[in-house]
């Protein structure tokens, strides 16, 4: 039986990975941890999920390392470079920790397909949604796709994004302009556009229902990360989608983070606000 420790237990993604926990053989929620919890009371875990806030989530990956324990994260903020900051510490712990963007599956294939698609047109743009009450943005979504998209252009180089400098225009992530809403009546939406001379490509993912939506991924994830040792980014690498392999390589290699070396910090964090995302 593998006892799971889940911070941030009681919010919204913290409520779903625990009904998740409850169903699945094999699985037991040994303790909920909320902002008033200290992360000692990971102690005994088998399994740390954070559910909680890209403030917070620092400290818990670094609570499960510390304590030899594998941690399974799917709080927002974490770029490829506040990654690389990890790296070093879990290969030295000889743990596992596995970043999950999102978990749900769609989410996945519709990234895959823009990486697949990037290298054949020369402007690229995200548009993504949430509700209201996710304040930060970039989503961690959008910017594991910007991501994905600079690694499958390396020999093309960076997208085209003119007049960059100005406000309107979005926040560049590894050169992809990247546009956040914030609005009532939307769960998660994300758009990625993808234009060439004379024509478009827009990939479209709409998350309707997060419990149904993301219970199938939180379960592979859950199988994955009891068992993983290193840093694994993304549900993609335990799902054989078929579509983006290689550029999905590429960037899951070590060297996709490179620049960022020493302890854990609060920078390098691209467009994510160190605050609660209300998830």
């Amino acid at each position: 039986m593998t006892r799971v420790a889940i911070v941030g237990g009681t919010g919204k993604l913290g409520g779903i990975i625990r009904e998740v926990v409850d169903g699945l053989d094999g699985f037991e929620v040994a303790a909920v941890l909320t902002s008033r919890s200290g992360l000692d009371e990971v102690a005994g875990a088998d399994l740390v999920v954070d559910a909680s806030t890209p403030a917070v989530s620092i400290d818990v990956v670094r609570a499960a390392i510390e304590r030899g324990i594998n941690v399974l994260v799917g709080t927002s903020g974490w770029s490829a470079e506040r990654i690389a900051l990890v790296r070093p510490l879990v290969d030295a712990a000889g743990t596992g920790a596995v970043f999950i963007p999102n978990f749900s599956l769609g989410s996945v294939l519709g990234t895959a397909l823009a990486a697949a698609a990037a290298p054949f047109f020369p402007s690229v743009e995200i548009v993504e949604a949430h509700r209201e009450t996710k304040v930060d943005s970039p989503s961690g979504t959008a910017v594991r796709t910007a991501e994905l998209i600079a690694a499958a252009r390396v020999e093309r180089g960076p997208v085209d994004a003119p007049h960059a400098d100005q406000r309107a225009r979005g926040q560049q992530v590894a050169s992809v302009p990247v546009h956040s809403l914030r609005r009532p009546g939307v769960v998660a939406r994300q758009e990625t556009i993808l234009s060439g001379p004379g024509e478009s490509l827009s990939i479209v993912h709409d998350t309707v229902d997060p419990a149904l939506a993301y219970a199938p991924g939180i379960r592979i994830a859950l199988e994955a990360a009891r068992d993983a040792r290193g840093v694994v980014v993304g549900l993609e690498n335990f799902v054989d989608i078929g579509v983006g392999a290689s550029a999905l390589r590429q960037a899951q290699g070590p060297d996709a983070a490179q620049g960022a070396e020493g302890g854990l910090a609060e920078d390098g964090v691209s467009g994510q606000a160190a605050r609660a995302t209300g998830a």
